[in-house]
């Protein structure tokens, strides 16, 4: 009688480096990244089942943030405690739009490493793709977004801003700076799953971090603040993300699209860095 035809999905660890051997490893990580498409759908859904099932206040997290912050630095504006200039559309609607990015990106930056230190046990037991995870997490970072928005679309109809059809060009900027902050997060994600100081050291660094990118403030144009400002890569990417969205005028489209290429590469490198480095971060975790 003739055998069934079967396929073997076997996996051979062997003491070889895989960077050795690009095209196959690119080859792996294309499939794996397909292959986790399911896994990380039904991770997204526990996890933000999760989020708002143990919380009080629920969604309203998603807005408290950039409002307190807002009505912060209006008073303090108001009191003329700080001399923060003129911005192009209402400073409350200037702010609270610029924190909603600015939070964006830093949720992109923690999520992979929130998602491999969130995984551990699983990593140590049970096979599958590794993308998985940090998809979940990723669509967790759009999805918070995406209620954010409804604060932003309010504060364009109560302050009357006028949009541009290159409002429908805002989100592709936004997916860079959320490329730029995952490819952060990637790269520090297998050091944060061995040592607490990655996930310690982050809001020391993301504080100063704020106050270095135009966020409570119009971007500076001349000076030493100014270089130092428009030398942060998330500069450029946060601005043309709000530029686009209200005047609809890049004012640094060199910029954006230089930091915008080098996100995408560090993206592609960490990605790399995250394969070679987990099954050594699982060993480690087991011993």
């Amino acid at each position: 009688m003739r055998k069934p035809n079967t396929i073997s999905t076997r996996v051979i660890y062997t003491s070889e480096s895989r960077i050795r051997h690009p095209l196959q490893l690119f080859r792996e990580m294309g499939r794996d990244l397909l292959a986790s498409r399911e896994l990380a759908w039904r991770l997204l859904v526990r996890d933000i089942s999760a989020q708002y099932r143990q919380s009080l206040f629920g969604v309203l997290w998603a807005f408290l943030p950039p409002i307190i912050t807002a009505g912060g630095l209006l008073v303090a504006r108001n009191a003329g405690a700080v001399n923060i200039g003129d911005t192009d559309i209402p400073y409350p609607a200037y702010v609270m739009f610029s924190m909603a990015l600015w939070q964006t990106f830093v949720e992109s930056l923690n999520s992979p490493i929130a998602a491999v230190n969130t995984a551990k046990p699983m990593l140590a037991k049970i096979n599958f793709p590794k993308e998985a995870i940090i998809l979940a997490k990723l669509g967790e970072v759009f999805f918070n977004f995406g209620i954010k928005l409804i604060l932003i679309l309010g504060l364009f109809i109560w302050f009357q801003i006028p949009v541009t059809w290159n409002l429908l060009l805002a989100p592709v900027a936004l997916i860079h700076l959320v490329i730029l902050g995952t490819g952060i997060g990637l790269l520090l994600a297998p050091i944060g799953a061995l040592y607490g100081d990655i996930a310690k050291a982050i809001p020391l660094i993301v504080s100063p971090w704020l106050l270095l990118t135009p966020v409570i403030y119009p971007t500076p144009k001349e000076g030493l603040f100014a270089t130092i400002v428009n030398l942060n890569p998330v500069t450029p990417l946060l601005v043309t993300t709000r530029d686009l969205a209200t005047s609809g005028l890049v004012t640094n489209p060199a910029g954006f699209w230089v930091v915008s290429g080098l996100a995408f590469g560090l993206l592609l490198v960490a990605w790399v860095w995250y394969r070679l480095a987990i099954p050594f971060v699982v060993e480690r975790m087991s011993s």
